[in-house]
C-alpha cells in the first residue's frame, strides 16, 4: 500500500481550495455522513436549515464547507478562491442532475485523464460513444488559456448513441475544459438544438492518493428527456470506465514525460501532465524525475 503524506505537504493549490466531499442527495434519511479527503478522515453533520458541520476526525476541528449545485464541498485550508462558477446551471430549461458518487481505486488524476480520452470511446463504450470502424481521433487543438485552464477544442467523434436523445449514429463536436486539477468539464453537440451544447462537470474527490469518487454534474438541455434517463446515461457509461480505471498501473499518474509514450490523439493528457509539472501538483501522481 503507498504510503500517505502528511497533510503539510500537501500542495497549497490544493488545501487552500474547494472539493466536492458528497451528493446532498445522499443525506437523505440520515444527518451524517463521513468521508475522506486527501487522506484526513471528515464528518458531515446536517443541522437545522439546511446547514452542515464538517469535521475532521484527527483533530475534532470544524473546516470551511459550502452547499451548492446539490453537492456538499469543503477545503482543508483557507480557501484562495470561489467555487467553480457553472453558468448552465442558472439556464432554466436544464436539467441539474448529480449523477451519483462512484468510488473508484484509482488516482483522481487518472480519473480526469481518462474523462479527456476520446480513443477509448469504440473499445469501452462500443455502440454508445463510439464503435468500430469509427476509431480514429481526428486532429484536434489543445491550448492553455490566459486564465490557466486547458481547453481542447476543435474536437469531434463518431458516436452511434450520444446522447439520451439521440435518435441515430452521428459526429459529435466536443469541447473540453480543465478547470482546476481535479475539476474538468465537457461539452457536446445537443442532437436536437443544434446551436447550443451539453455540458457535463466532473469533481474529483481525491480520497487519498490512489483511491478517489467521481461526482458527475449534468447540465443536459430538457428537449426529448427525463431527469431519470439523464441520470441513468451517466451512470452506465461511469460503470463501463470504471473497471478499465481500476486495472491501470501504476494507480498514480505518472508526470515524467519518458514514463508513458502519447499518440497524437492524446494531447489533452501530455499538455495536462505538463501543466501539473508547472503546478507543482504532485498529489495522486507519481513525481518526474529531476
Amino acid at each position: 500500500m503507498a504510503m500517505q503524506r502528511s497533510q503539510i505537504e500537501l500542495e497549497h493549490e490544493l488545501r487552500d481550495d474547494w472539493h466536492v466531499i458528497a451528493d446532498i442527495e445522499s443525506f437523505a434519511g440520515s444527518d451524517r455522513c463521513r468521508t475522506r479527503l486527501f487522506g484526513v478522515d471528515l464528518i458531515a453533520t446536517k443541522t437545522e436549515e439546511a446547514m452542515y458541520e464538517v469535521t475532521r476526525q484527527d483533530t475534532g476541528k470544524a473546516i470551511e464547507w459550502a452547499a451548492r449545485y446539490g453537492f456538499l464541498w469543503a477545503s482543508l485550508g483557507t480557501p484562495a478562491r470561489d467555487i467553480v462558477d457553472i453558468p448552465e446551471a442558472r439556464e432554466s430549461d436544464r436539467y441539474l442532475v448529480t449523477g451519483g458518487s462512484i468510488a473508484v481505486n484509482v488516482s483522481g488524476l487518472r480519473l480526469v485523464e481518462n474523462f479527456l480520452d476520446m480513443g477509448h470511446f469504440p473499445f469501452i463504450h462500443t455502440d454508445y460513444l463510439g464503435v468500430e470502424p469509427h476509431t480514429e481521433v481526428p486532429p484536434y487543438k489543445v491550448e492553455i488559456s490566459a486564465d490557466d485552464e486547458i481547453w481542447a477544442t476543435d474536437c469531434s467523434f463518431f458516436q452511434p448513441v450520444a446522447s439520451p436523445t439521440a435518435k441515430g449514429g452521428f459526429m459529435v463536436d466536443y469541447i473540453y475544459r480543465v478547470i482546476r486539477a481535479y475539476t474538468v468539464s465537457l461539452y457536446k453537440s445537443n442532437p436536437t438544438q443544434q446551436d447550443r451544447m451539453d455540458s457535463i462537470y466532473l469533481f474529483v474527490q481525491p480520497v487519498d492518493e490512489e483511491n478517489c469518487v467521481a461526482h458527475p454534474f449534468l447540465c443536459y438541455l430538457k428537449d426529448g428527456m427525463d431527469e431519470a434517463t439523464v441520470r441513468w446515461f451517466m451512470q452506465l457509461i461511469f460503470a463501463q470506465d470504471k473497471p478499465i480505471l481500476e486495472n491501470q498501473f501504476p494507480k498514480r499518474l505518472p508526470l515524467d514525460p519518458r514514463a508513458e509514450t502519447p499518440i497524437r490523439a492524446d494531447a489533452s493528457s501530455v499538455l495536462y501532465r505538463r501543466w501539473l509539472r508547472s503546478h507543482k501538483i504532485s498529489y495522486g501522481a507519481i513525481a518526474a524525475a529531476d
